[in-house]
Protein backbone atom coordinates (compact mmCIF):
# COMPACT_ATOMS: atom_id res chain seq x y z
CA UNK A 1 0.00 0.00 0.00
CA UNK A 2 1.25 3.40 -0.77
CA UNK A 3 2.45 5.25 2.47
CA UNK A 4 -0.07 8.61 1.89
CA UNK A 5 -3.51 6.11 1.50
CA UNK A 6 -2.22 4.01 4.71
CA UNK A 7 -1.95 7.60 6.32
CA UNK A 8 -5.63 8.48 4.39
CA UNK A 9 -6.78 5.01 5.63
CA UNK A 10 -6.08 5.64 9.04
CA UNK A 11 -6.95 9.65 9.72
CA UNK A 12 -10.26 8.14 8.30
CA UNK A 13 -10.45 5.54 10.89
CA UNK A 14 -9.68 7.90 13.12
CA UNK A 15 -12.38 10.53 12.26
CA UNK A 16 -14.75 7.61 11.88
CA UNK A 17 -14.16 6.15 15.24
CA UNK A 18 -12.86 8.13 17.78
CA UNK A 19 -13.10 11.84 16.87
CA UNK A 20 -14.65 13.44 20.28
CA UNK A 21 -16.39 16.73 19.57
CA UNK A 22 -18.79 18.42 22.02
CA UNK A 23 -20.49 21.55 21.62
CA UNK A 24 -17.85 23.79 23.97
CA UNK A 25 -14.92 23.15 21.95
CA UNK A 26 -15.83 25.56 19.30
CA UNK A 27 -17.21 28.85 20.67
CA UNK A 28 -19.58 30.44 17.77
CA UNK A 29 -18.70 27.53 15.57
CA UNK A 30 -21.08 29.14 12.94
CA UNK A 31 -19.54 32.57 12.61
CA UNK A 32 -15.82 30.86 11.92
CA UNK A 33 -14.62 29.66 8.90
CA UNK A 34 -13.29 26.75 8.40
CA UNK A 35 -9.95 25.47 6.49
CA UNK A 36 -8.42 22.08 5.42
CA UNK A 37 -5.65 21.17 3.91
CA UNK A 38 -6.97 17.62 1.21
CA UNK A 39 -4.87 14.40 0.91
CA UNK A 40 -4.90 15.77 -3.08
CA UNK A 41 -2.63 18.37 -2.34
CA UNK A 42 -4.50 21.55 -2.44
CA UNK A 43 -6.24 23.21 0.31
CA UNK A 44 -10.53 23.66 0.98
CA UNK A 45 -11.40 27.40 2.95
CA UNK A 46 -14.09 29.26 3.54
CA UNK A 47 -16.16 26.59 4.59
CA UNK A 48 -18.78 27.08 7.57
CA UNK A 49 -20.61 24.44 9.72
CA UNK A 50 -23.60 25.34 11.78
CA UNK A 51 -23.37 22.04 14.22
CA UNK A 52 -21.21 20.23 15.19
CA UNK A 53 -22.74 17.12 13.64
CA UNK A 54 -21.95 18.50 10.01
CA UNK A 55 -18.59 19.32 11.36
CA UNK A 56 -18.23 15.22 11.90
CA UNK A 57 -19.98 14.27 9.05
CA UNK A 58 -17.62 16.57 6.93
CA UNK A 59 -14.00 15.27 8.22
CA UNK A 60 -15.26 11.47 8.06
CA UNK A 61 -16.32 12.16 4.48
CA UNK A 62 -13.25 13.70 3.34
CA UNK A 63 -10.44 12.79 5.75
CA UNK A 64 -7.94 16.05 5.49
CA UNK A 65 -4.93 15.90 6.23
CA UNK A 66 -4.89 18.87 8.47
CA UNK A 67 -8.03 20.97 9.57
CA UNK A 68 -8.26 24.64 11.15
CA UNK A 69 -10.43 26.88 11.66
CA UNK A 70 -10.59 30.67 12.06
CA UNK A 71 -9.81 33.13 15.33
CA UNK A 72 -11.99 35.04 14.19
CA UNK A 73 -15.65 35.60 14.14
CA UNK A 74 -17.32 36.89 10.49
CA UNK A 75 -21.15 37.89 9.52
CA UNK A 76 -20.58 35.59 6.25
CA UNK A 77 -17.60 33.07 7.29
CA UNK A 78 -18.33 31.19 3.44
CA UNK A 79 -17.90 34.52 1.41
CA UNK A 80 -14.54 35.99 0.15
CA UNK A 81 -12.51 37.52 2.72
CA UNK A 82 -13.42 41.31 1.95
CA UNK A 83 -17.57 40.19 2.32
CA UNK A 84 -16.99 38.12 5.30
CA UNK A 85 -17.94 41.01 7.60
CA UNK A 86 -15.28 40.80 10.53
CA UNK A 87 -16.89 40.79 14.11
CA UNK A 88 -13.98 40.15 15.88
CA UNK A 89 -11.67 37.72 17.29
CA UNK A 90 -9.84 35.61 19.65
CA UNK A 91 -6.55 36.36 20.98
CA UNK A 92 -4.33 33.37 19.83
CA UNK A 93 -0.53 32.59 20.60
CA UNK A 94 1.55 30.19 18.94
CA UNK A 95 4.64 28.95 21.12
CA UNK A 96 6.89 26.70 18.55
CA UNK A 97 10.52 25.22 19.55
CA UNK A 98 10.83 26.24 15.52
CA UNK A 99 11.37 29.61 17.67
CA UNK A 100 13.35 28.68 20.26
CA UNK A 101 17.22 27.52 20.62
CA UNK A 102 17.04 24.37 21.51
CA UNK A 103 20.66 22.08 22.03
CA UNK A 104 18.73 19.76 20.08
CA UNK A 105 18.24 21.53 17.17
CA UNK A 106 21.55 21.05 15.73
CA UNK A 107 20.85 17.23 15.69
CA UNK A 108 17.72 16.87 14.25
CA UNK A 109 16.56 20.04 12.15
CA UNK A 110 17.76 20.58 8.73
CA UNK A 111 17.02 23.46 6.23
CA UNK A 112 18.27 23.74 2.83
CA UNK A 113 18.03 26.80 0.57
CA UNK A 114 15.26 25.99 -2.15
CA UNK A 115 17.46 29.13 -4.58
CA UNK A 116 21.43 27.71 -4.65
CA UNK A 117 20.81 24.05 -2.56
CA UNK A 118 23.09 25.59 0.42
CA UNK A 119 22.36 23.88 4.11
CA UNK A 120 22.31 23.78 7.49
CA UNK A 121 21.48 22.39 10.92
CA UNK A 122 19.35 24.57 13.69
CA UNK A 123 16.86 26.63 13.40
CA UNK A 124 16.56 28.52 9.81
CA UNK A 125 17.72 31.60 8.87
CA UNK A 126 15.72 34.51 7.42
CA UNK A 127 17.93 34.35 4.38
CA UNK A 128 20.04 32.50 3.16
CA UNK A 129 23.90 33.37 3.78
CA UNK A 130 24.52 32.11 0.47
CA UNK A 131 22.20 33.79 -1.92
CA UNK A 132 20.09 35.86 0.34
CA UNK A 133 17.16 34.09 -0.51
CA UNK A 134 14.00 33.46 1.87
CA UNK A 135 12.89 30.07 0.81
CA UNK A 136 13.80 26.85 2.45
CA UNK A 137 12.86 23.18 2.45
CA UNK A 138 12.73 22.47 6.33
CA UNK A 139 13.03 19.06 8.28
CA UNK A 140 12.27 19.57 11.70
CA UNK A 141 11.47 16.63 14.15
CA UNK A 142 9.93 16.72 17.72
CA UNK A 143 11.93 15.52 20.59
CA UNK A 144 12.11 15.98 24.83
CA UNK A 145 13.97 18.20 24.84
CA UNK A 146 12.91 20.99 22.24
CA UNK A 147 9.09 20.35 23.90
CA UNK A 148 10.62 20.80 27.43
CA UNK A 149 11.70 23.90 25.90
CA UNK A 150 8.09 25.32 24.62
CA UNK A 151 6.36 24.25 27.74
CA UNK A 152 9.09 26.43 29.86
CA UNK A 153 7.84 29.50 27.62
CA UNK A 154 4.45 28.53 27.60
CA UNK A 155 4.34 28.38 31.16
CA UNK A 156 5.99 32.16 31.08
CA UNK A 157 2.95 33.39 28.93
CA UNK A 158 0.41 31.76 31.00
CA UNK A 159 2.26 33.40 34.06
CA UNK A 160 2.20 36.76 32.31
CA UNK A 161 -1.56 36.14 31.11
CA UNK A 162 -3.21 35.58 34.92
CA UNK A 163 -0.80 37.97 36.80
CA UNK A 164 -0.14 40.87 34.83
CA UNK A 165 -3.07 41.10 32.64
CA UNK A 166 -5.52 39.61 35.38
CA UNK A 167 -6.55 36.02 33.61
CA UNK A 168 -8.48 33.80 35.69
CA UNK A 169 -7.60 30.08 34.68
CA UNK A 170 -10.90 29.64 32.93
CA UNK A 171 -10.23 32.37 30.41
CA UNK A 172 -7.18 30.63 28.63
CA UNK A 173 -7.36 27.23 27.03
CA UNK A 174 -3.63 25.73 26.51
CA UNK A 175 -3.66 23.05 23.76
CA UNK A 176 -0.34 20.83 22.99
CA UNK A 177 -0.59 21.81 18.97
CA UNK A 178 0.26 17.99 17.78
CA UNK A 179 3.53 18.68 16.44
CA UNK A 180 6.45 20.64 18.27
CA UNK A 181 4.82 23.30 20.43
CA UNK A 182 1.34 24.83 22.34
CA UNK A 183 -1.07 26.93 21.46
CA UNK A 184 -3.28 29.10 23.96
CA UNK A 185 -6.45 30.25 23.01
CA UNK A 186 -8.30 33.32 24.80
CA UNK A 187 -11.78 33.61 24.04
CA UNK A 188 -13.00 36.36 26.39
CA UNK A 189 -15.33 39.22 24.77
CA UNK A 190 -12.63 41.68 26.34
CA UNK A 191 -9.88 41.16 23.73
CA UNK A 192 -12.59 40.05 20.95
CA UNK A 193 -12.99 43.76 19.05
CA UNK A 194 -8.82 44.27 19.39
CA UNK A 195 -6.87 45.36 15.81
CA UNK A 196 -4.00 44.09 14.78
CA UNK A 197 -2.18 47.28 15.98
CA UNK A 198 -3.82 46.72 19.35
CA UNK A 199 -2.19 43.13 19.61
CA UNK A 200 1.22 44.36 18.42
CA UNK A 201 1.14 46.00 21.66
CA UNK A 202 0.34 42.57 23.56
CA UNK A 203 2.88 41.11 21.27
CA UNK A 204 5.75 44.00 22.31
CA UNK A 205 4.84 43.07 26.27
CA UNK A 206 5.24 39.47 26.25
CA UNK A 207 8.33 40.04 24.41
CA UNK A 208 9.61 42.91 26.15
CA UNK A 209 10.05 44.96 23.26
CA UNK A 210 10.56 49.08 24.30
CA UNK A 211 10.57 48.12 27.75
CA UNK A 212 13.76 50.40 28.91
CA UNK A 213 14.50 49.47 32.92
CA UNK A 214 17.82 50.67 32.79
CA UNK A 215 18.59 54.34 33.65
CA UNK A 216 20.70 56.64 30.97
CA UNK A 217 24.19 56.40 31.91
CA UNK A 218 24.08 60.09 32.28
CA UNK A 219 21.61 60.40 35.12
CA UNK A 220 23.67 56.88 36.59
CA UNK A 221 26.36 58.83 36.74
CA UNK A 222 25.15 61.72 38.05
CA UNK A 223 23.50 59.83 41.07
CA UNK A 224 24.66 60.16 44.54
CA UNK A 225 24.34 56.31 44.88
CA UNK A 226 23.88 54.84 41.32
CA UNK A 227 21.69 51.83 41.57
CA UNK A 228 18.32 50.70 39.49
CA UNK A 229 15.32 50.06 41.50
CA UNK A 230 13.21 47.51 40.19
CA UNK A 231 9.90 47.07 41.59
CA UNK A 232 7.43 44.27 42.79
CA UNK A 233 4.88 44.18 39.27
CA UNK A 234 5.20 44.30 35.90
CA UNK A 235 8.70 43.88 34.51
CA UNK A 236 10.31 45.39 36.74
CA UNK A 237 9.64 42.53 39.01
CA UNK A 238 10.23 39.86 35.92
CA UNK A 239 13.40 41.26 35.68
CA UNK A 240 14.43 41.30 39.07
CA UNK A 241 13.60 37.70 39.39
CA UNK A 242 15.24 36.94 36.40
CA UNK A 243 18.86 38.60 37.66
CA UNK A 244 18.19 37.10 41.02
CA UNK A 245 18.13 33.42 39.71
CA UNK A 246 20.74 33.75 37.25
CA UNK A 247 23.21 35.52 40.31
CA UNK A 248 22.14 32.53 42.68
CA UNK A 249 22.54 29.89 39.87
CA UNK A 250 25.26 30.88 37.54
CA UNK A 251 28.87 30.12 37.46
CA UNK A 252 31.80 31.96 36.69
CA UNK A 253 32.06 30.64 33.31
CA UNK A 254 28.37 31.36 32.88
CA UNK A 255 28.40 35.81 33.91
CA UNK A 256 31.61 35.79 31.01
CA UNK A 257 29.33 34.36 28.28
CA UNK A 258 27.02 36.70 28.74
CA UNK A 259 29.86 38.97 28.08
CA UNK A 260 31.22 40.46 31.53
CA UNK A 261 35.02 40.17 31.98
CA UNK A 262 36.66 37.69 34.54
CA UNK A 263 37.02 40.44 37.43
CA UNK A 264 33.52 41.21 37.25
CA UNK A 265 32.22 37.37 37.15
CA UNK A 266 34.91 36.88 40.16
CA UNK A 267 33.56 40.00 42.00
CA UNK A 268 29.82 38.84 41.17
CA UNK A 269 30.63 34.98 42.65
CA UNK A 270 32.50 36.35 45.71
CA UNK A 271 29.75 38.88 47.19
CA UNK A 272 26.46 36.71 45.71
CA UNK A 273 25.34 36.57 48.99
CA UNK A 274 25.52 40.52 49.12
CA UNK A 275 23.86 41.12 45.76
CA UNK A 276 20.84 38.69 46.48
CA UNK A 277 20.24 40.85 49.49
CA UNK A 278 20.08 43.68 47.64
CA UNK A 279 18.28 42.29 44.70
CA UNK A 280 15.56 40.95 47.15
CA UNK A 281 14.67 44.65 48.40
CA UNK A 282 14.63 45.55 44.97
CA UNK A 283 18.02 47.95 44.83
CA UNK A 284 20.96 46.97 42.49
CA UNK A 285 23.98 47.90 41.37
CA UNK A 286 26.44 50.74 42.95
CA UNK A 287 28.55 48.64 44.86
CA UNK A 288 30.18 44.86 44.81
CA UNK A 289 31.81 46.00 41.49
CA UNK A 290 28.72 46.27 39.76
CA UNK A 291 28.97 49.36 37.22
CA UNK A 292 26.34 50.48 34.55
CA UNK A 293 27.42 48.52 31.80
CA UNK A 294 27.57 45.14 34.10
CA UNK A 295 23.76 46.01 35.59
CA UNK A 296 23.18 46.14 31.55
CA UNK A 297 24.35 43.11 30.64
CA UNK A 298 22.59 41.60 33.87
CA UNK A 299 19.52 42.93 32.64
CA UNK A 300 19.85 42.43 29.91
CA UNK A 301 20.30 38.44 29.80
CA UNK A 302 17.78 38.86 32.37
CA UNK A 303 15.07 40.12 29.99
CA UNK A 304 16.25 37.89 27.41
CA UNK A 305 15.54 35.05 29.54
CA UNK A 306 12.01 36.00 31.10
CA UNK A 307 10.32 37.39 27.76
CA UNK A 308 8.26 34.68 26.09
CA UNK A 309 9.23 33.50 22.43
CA UNK A 310 5.81 33.76 20.44
CA UNK A 311 5.43 33.62 16.78
CA UNK A 312 4.66 36.81 16.73
CA UNK A 313 2.41 36.98 13.51
CA UNK A 314 -0.12 34.25 14.72
CA UNK A 315 -1.40 36.92 17.19
CA UNK A 316 -1.65 40.06 15.29
CA UNK A 317 -3.54 38.20 12.80
CA UNK A 318 -7.35 38.85 13.19
CA UNK A 319 -8.04 36.06 10.32
CA UNK A 320 -5.76 33.50 11.29
CA UNK A 321 -6.62 29.80 10.75
CA UNK A 322 -5.61 27.81 13.69
CA UNK A 323 -5.68 24.33 13.87
CA UNK A 324 -9.00 22.39 14.77
CA UNK A 325 -8.82 20.92 18.59
CA UNK A 326 -8.38 17.23 18.94
CA UNK A 327 -7.94 16.71 15.36
CA UNK A 328 -4.66 15.13 13.78
CA UNK A 329 -1.63 16.92 12.92
CA UNK A 330 -0.65 15.93 9.31
CA UNK A 331 2.90 16.24 10.43
CA UNK A 332 2.83 13.95 13.13
CA UNK A 333 -0.34 11.90 13.07
CA UNK A 334 -0.68 12.92 16.86
CA UNK A 335 -3.87 14.87 18.33
CA UNK A 336 -3.80 18.42 19.02
CA UNK A 337 -4.74 18.14 22.84
CA UNK A 338 -6.89 20.67 25.24
CA UNK A 339 -5.52 20.44 28.61
CA UNK A 340 -6.01 22.41 31.98
CA UNK A 341 -3.54 25.61 33.39
CA UNK A 342 -3.08 23.01 36.48
CA UNK A 343 -2.38 19.84 33.83
CA UNK A 344 0.57 21.40 32.19
CA UNK A 345 3.39 20.22 34.60
CA UNK A 346 2.08 16.24 34.30
CA UNK A 347 1.09 16.18 30.75
CA UNK A 348 3.77 14.34 27.99
CA UNK A 349 2.67 15.45 24.49
CA UNK A 350 4.45 11.41 23.56
CA UNK A 351 1.84 10.06 25.87
CA UNK A 352 -1.14 12.12 25.91
CA UNK A 353 -1.64 13.03 22.48
CA UNK A 354 -1.22 9.32 21.00
CA UNK A 355 -4.18 9.03 18.43
CA UNK A 356 -4.00 5.32 17.38
CA UNK A 357 -2.76 2.56 20.22
CA UNK A 358 -3.72 -0.68 18.59
CA UNK A 359 -1.79 -2.68 16.05
CA UNK A 360 1.96 -2.34 14.48
CA UNK A 361 3.10 -1.64 10.70
CA UNK A 362 6.26 -2.98 9.01
CA UNK A 363 8.17 0.27 7.37
CA UNK A 364 11.80 1.18 5.74
CA UNK A 365 12.97 3.99 7.23
CA UNK A 366 15.39 5.96 5.11
CA UNK A 367 16.77 8.18 8.56
CA UNK A 368 15.15 8.95 11.67
CA UNK A 369 16.66 9.64 15.01
CA UNK A 370 16.00 7.76 18.22
CA UNK A 371 12.74 8.92 19.48
CA UNK A 372 10.01 8.07 22.34
CA UNK A 373 6.45 8.01 21.62
CA UNK A 374 4.75 6.36 25.20
CA UNK A 375 7.14 4.29 27.64
CA UNK A 376 8.82 3.06 24.71
CA UNK A 377 11.88 4.37 23.03
CA UNK A 378 12.47 3.72 19.20
CA UNK A 379 15.38 3.82 17.13
CA UNK A 380 17.73 5.63 15.59
CA UNK A 381 17.37 3.95 12.14
CA UNK A 382 19.08 4.11 8.48
CA UNK A 383 18.03 2.77 5.82
CA UNK A 384 16.63 -0.23 7.74
CA UNK A 385 13.24 -2.35 8.27
CA UNK A 386 11.18 -2.00 11.07
CA UNK A 387 7.90 -3.15 12.87
CA UNK A 388 6.38 -0.59 14.80
CA UNK A 389 3.28 0.46 16.69
CA UNK A 390 0.68 2.16 14.49
CA UNK A 391 1.51 5.66 16.23
CA UNK A 392 5.43 5.10 16.18
CA UNK A 393 5.36 4.35 11.82
CA UNK A 394 2.30 7.18 11.07
CA UNK A 395 5.14 10.01 13.10
CA UNK A 396 8.01 8.58 10.71
CA UNK A 397 5.92 8.33 7.52
CA UNK A 398 4.38 11.97 8.13
CA UNK A 399 7.53 13.05 8.13
CA UNK A 400 8.53 11.95 5.74
CA UNK A 401 11.37 9.10 7.30
CA UNK A 402 9.75 6.11 6.47
CA UNK A 403 7.35 3.80 3.83
CA UNK A 404 5.20 1.39 4.03
CA UNK A 405 6.17 -2.26 3.22
CA UNK A 406 3.25 -4.07 1.76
Amino acid sequence: MESKAFVKMMFQDFYRSCYPLNGSSILGMEKREFGFNLFEGWMLRHKSFKKKEELEVFLRDNVPLDAYFSCAYYENPEAEMDRKGWLGADLIFDIDADHIPTPCDKIHDRWSCAGCGFSGKGITPDRCPICNGEKFDISTWPCDVCLASAKAETLKLLDILMEDFGLSKKEIRVFFSGHRGYHIHIESEIFRDLDAITRKEIVDYMTCQGINVIPDLKRWKRSRSPSLFLGNYGWAKRIKNGMEKFILEAAEEDFKKIGLKRNFAKAIVQNREALLKNIKLGIFGGAHGIGFETLRKLAEYATKMQSVKIDTVVTTDVHRLIRLPETLHGKTGLRKVEFSTSEIDKFDPFKNAIAFKEGAVTVFVSDAPEFRLGDETYGPYKNQKATLPTAAALLLICKGKAEVIE
